[in-house]
């Protein structure tokens, strides 16, 4: 069930940009906040971050595309976590990497769509090339 950075593990379907704000007005917003920045949980978007404070947020620090997608379907919505189809998971996706400005607003989210967004934060991570075991770095 788990997806990683290259898409493996998604499944089928698609999700739009517009679907996906229906859905979140409906199953996110009373969390996130209607724009999803002013909610009582986690700010899911936000704007230049360059001045001030730096705010975490999915646009500017989640390494991977493919992780919204499969943070949504395991613990979303927090009421009732694994209740959405993979069509409202996309859609919801979409949404969330339209409103921070990573895709356009015609993007059509899916399998093989996803694993393509570039992601701001990529480049701050490090991945983790152990072999297994106690190895140091």
């Amino acid at each position: 069930m788990d997806v990683r950075p290259d898409g493996k593990g998604l499944p089928a379907g698609s999700g739009t940009v517009k679907s996906g704000k229906e859905i979140y007005a409906v199953k996110c917003a009373a969390c996130h906040g209607v724009m999803a920045t002013d909610g009582p949980n986690d700010r899911l978007v936000v704007g230049d971050t360059t001045k001030g404070k730096r705010i975490k947020a999915i646009g500017n620090y989640w390494p991977y595309a493919t992780t919204i997608f499969d943070y949504v379907r395991r613990a979303m919505p927090f009421n009732q976590p694994g209740s959405l189809t993979n069509e409202e998971v996309y859609s919801l996706t979409a949404y969330l990497l339209n409103a921070n400005g990573l895709i356009g607003e015609k993007t059509v989210v899916n399998a093989a769509s996803l694993p393509k967004v570039k992601m701001p934060a990529q480049q701050r991570f490090v991945p983790d090339d152990r072999k297994g075991g106690l190895e140091i770095r």
